[in-house]
């Protein structure tokens, strides 16, 4: 697999995730659920959602229309090792937070992993 094989593959696993976490108002049942916390836990768990959807979207970006760029460069590559740090940091994080207590806590780890990889392999290849 070549280095913008693996970019092309991160932009769309990026997209993927951008829409999930647009979709989690209705997933969660937000409008709901986040009623019986205080406006301001509120507020802050929507904003941050709202803060890494356009993360997911700013990595795809990059992905897709910087790819020689990110390959090439020394900041290409800083911006590739942070990608990389932040899928397996969230990787992570979903142990800490979640634990591996059923089949989709494991699956979500194992996608974070990959995130983390795809987005390395272009370092190490």
């Amino acid at each position: 697999m070549s280095g913008e094989t693996a970019l092309y593959i991160g932009g769309i696993f990026n997209l993927v995730f951008a829409v999930f976490h647009l979709s989690f108002w209705r997933i969660f049942n937000w409008q709901k659920d986040l009623k019986d916390i205080r406006f301001v836990n509120r507020a802050i768990m929507q904003i941050l959602n709202l803060s890494l959807t356009f993360i997911f979207f700013i990595f795809a970006f990059l992905s897709f229309t910087h790819t020689y760029d990110l390959l090439i460069t020394r900041v290409g590559h800083t911006i590739l090792t942070s990608i990389s740090l932040f899928w397996f940091l969230r990787a992570f994080m979903q142990v800490v937070f979640f634990g591996f207590k059923n089949k989709l806590s494991v699956l979500f780890f194992v996608l974070f992993i990959f995130g983390g990889f795809i987005y390395m392999y272009p370092l190490i290849r």
